[in-house]
């Protein structure tokens, strides 16, 4: 019996060891596992606590390297203005860039704050009309006009704009600091919280070790028990399996991350791509337009003379010929110069409202004589009731250049689809295209295709795939400054031996009362007889084109009278109330000719108006012409007699000398 009691009590104890060594175990793994979790959540927090505090010093530094950026711009620009110094101009430019770039990169990097980002957006709207105030001085300036550059750049100093970019900064800044404040107090208790957890893994490590060591001993002491090896055995390869599982599951989630930053690499990448290629068309854009200016200016004093050449050699036929011959070629550059201006989105428009359904339906005839029999053209219209407020002919044009690109490029023989769609833009989803609803125009062909090299140059004026002498390579240049002087963008999607799909987005059109210049169409010039005879003053900063107006007003049988300059405008009709017709050209310097018919009409609403322009620049035509007739540099006699006659139809009446002598 005793022999029995003492195995019993042996037997006993062993169980207990057992019991007591499985418990700790399973309460080990249970508090290592509850702990990694803590330590792995903890570390977490951290990290996100640092990127945060990142993001916030990155808003600050970009928002101090902005303001820094603009100041030395503006500072270079003083200096421009001050010294004529090219170089000064051209740091200017460069860091004023910079500056729109660095903007660009604050409303990306402040899309989580809602304050900060319409902050930023306001602060993109002050840099715009900043940016227009200061180029303006800078073009005066460069076109040697420098007492009205430093006016202009003086002006800018005290514009409230000034203080309000800079107040917006100092806000951003301010929201920063604060967001920033309380980013420091979450990652310093982030830090205390993993300093916390690695003091309780010490801990646990430590209850660990003893755990460990007491079950060593009872391991020992248990070791003839083969049911518990087995089980612990079980428990070890149970446990692997779950850690193998684990790493396996770390391994994975490693691999989504690393190709996540590669697909994020690449596509910034090609943002950057799109930026350069933006930047460098607006840089020819301003070239172009600048030499089409002068080159306008040019034409209307060729054209001009050689005009009123051909009317005083009458009956000389060899002469008359040469003059033909003349008048051709100066036509041909007046066109190739209207294609510079649309492509610098310099050229003035006449927009009013279309339906593009209707207008591609009325291009039919046009399109089947155009491309030839072998062409099939197919519409497909899905644009409803929508309409564009764009220059009719213009589109017209636009559409018909797509249509002759798609012909040669199907080698006379193909479809040629037209289409158009109802779609909706967000923001950012194309570019620094605005979100809202848009027409979808699209030309698509079954042609040979661009590849990516060529895509990338497609839109440069003079680039052109075709042989010499079959293209200028200003027709899709031509398209896509007009469209984006329309508010639209243009999109090209290209598959070498596939075809290509050019798209024209255009904002959608609700209507309104929108008020165009009128449109000045040239035709032979009347019988002078049946003309109306009038005194106009004509407003020209450019002598040579002064000259040549004044030289074919008066051979019309007007009595012109030359005015070089929008400051001596209100004299010269002081001394001559006789005048019945203002024709003024509207680009010049210091005052601009909306501006200076804006100030004289009111005290002289019975005078005629008659804008003259081959360069409209950044001017609202819409409203800044206010509904009087625009004639277009160059322009022939024809044109000039019929736009004076239009002119002076549309007068208010009579001035007052003369109502005064109809009363007596």
């Amino acid at each position: 019996m005793v022999n029995v009691s003492a195995h019993d009590a042996e037997q006993g104890s062993a169980t207990v060891r057992r019991a007591l060594g499985i418990a700790l175990a399973l309460m080990t793994a249970i508090g290592l596992i509850a702990l990694t979790v803590f330590v792995t959540n903890s570390s977490r927090q951290r990290d996100e606590a640092l990127a945060a505090q990142r993001h916030s010093f990155e808003v600050i530094i970009l928002v101090r390297t902005l303001q820094s950026t603009m100041a030395e711009a503006e500072l270079s620009l003083g200096r421009y203005v001050v010294s004529l110094q090219p170089e000064f101009g051209r740091v200017y430019v460069d860091d004023w860039r910079r500056a729109g770039f660095a903007i660009n990169r604050l409303r990306e990097v402040t899309r989580d704050n809602p304050q900060q980002a319409q902050l930023a957006a306001k602060l993109r709207a002050y840099y715009d009309q900043r940016g227009r105030l200061l180029s303006s001085a800078a073009l005066r300036t460069r076109y040697d006009q420098k007492i009205n550059g430093l006016a202009i750049f003086d002006r800018a100093g005290k514009v409230a704009s000034r203080k309000e970019l800079n107040g917006t900064l100092d806000e951003i800044i301010a929201i920063e600091n604060r967001v920033l404040d309380a980013r420091i107090n979450h990652a310093n208790a982030s830090l205390d919280q993993s300093n916390w957890a690695a003091t309780l893994l010490w801990a646990f490590a430590v209850l660990l070790v003893i755990g460990a060591a007491i079950l060593g001993f009872n391991v020992v002491q248990a070791a003839a028990d083969r049911r518990a090896a087995r089980r612990d055995a079980d428990e070890v390869a149970r446990r692997a399996a779950e850690l193998e599982d684990a790493v396996a599951e770390r391994t994975a989630e490693l691999r989504r991350t690393n190709q996540a930053l590669l697909a994020e690499a690449a596509e910034r990448e090609s943002a950057e791509a799109q930026l350069r290629q933006a930047q460098k068309m607006d840089a020819v854009g301003q070239l172009t337009g600048g030499i089409a200016h002068d080159f306008n200016n040019m034409l209307a004093v060729v054209i001009g003379g050689l005009e009123l050449a051909k009317r005083r050699l009458e009956g000389d036929n060899d002469a008359g010929r040469h003059i033909e011959n003349a008048m051709e070629g100066a036509s041909r550059a007046a066109a190739l110069t209207r294609r510079l201006l649309a492509f610098a989105r310099a050229e003035p428009l006449l927009p009013e409202a279309v339906s593009p359904d209707t207008l591609i339906g009325g291009m039919t005839d046009l399109l089947d004589r155009t491309l030839g029999e072998r062409i099939k053209v197919r519409t497909r219209f899905a644009s409803g009731d929508w309409q564009v407020w764009v220059d009719k002919h213009q589109l017209e044009n636009a559409l018909l250049n797509l249509a002759v690109n798609a012909r040669d490029a199907m080698d006379g023989e193909g479809t040629l689809t037209f289409g158009t769609a109802m779609r909706s833009v967000g923001e950012g989803e194309l570019g620094d295209t605005r979100a809202g609803d848009y027409i979808a125009i699209s030309v698509a062909d079954t042609g040979c295709g661009m590849d990516q090299s060529v895509l990338d140059r497609v839109f440069e004026p003079f680039f052109t795939t075709k042989p010499v002498g079959k293209g200028t390579g200003l027709g899709l240049s031509q398209i896509f400054g007009f469209v984006r002087q329309s508010q639209g963008e243009i999109v090209i999607a290209s598959q070498p031996g596939v075809g290509t799909t050019v798209t024209l987005l255009l904002p959608r059109f609700r209507g309104g009362q929108r008020v165009a210049p009128a449109e000045l169409k040239p035709t032979r010039v009347a019988a002078r007889a049946t003309e109306e005879q009038a005194t106009i003053l004509v407003v020209e900063d450019d002598a040579r084109v002064l000259n040549a107006t004044v030289e074919a007003l008066a051979e019309l049988g007007h009595r012109p009278i030359p005015c070089p300059g929008p400051d001596q405008a209100e004299a010269l009709i002081a001394a001559h109330p006789e005048i019945r017709l203002i024709l003024s050209d509207v680009v010049m310097p210091g005052t601009t000719g909306p501006e200076l018919i804006a100030s004289l009409q009111p005290r002289h609403p019975h005078i005629g108006v008659l804008f003259v322009t081959g360069y409209a620049g950044e001017i609202d035509e819409a409203t800044a012409f206010a509904g009087h007739d625009v004639l277009r540099k160059p322009f022939t006699i024809g044109a000039l007699s019929n736009a004076v006659q239009a002119a002076l139809a549309r007068t208010s009446g009579p001035p007052p000398f003369e109502a005064a002598a109809a009363a007596e």
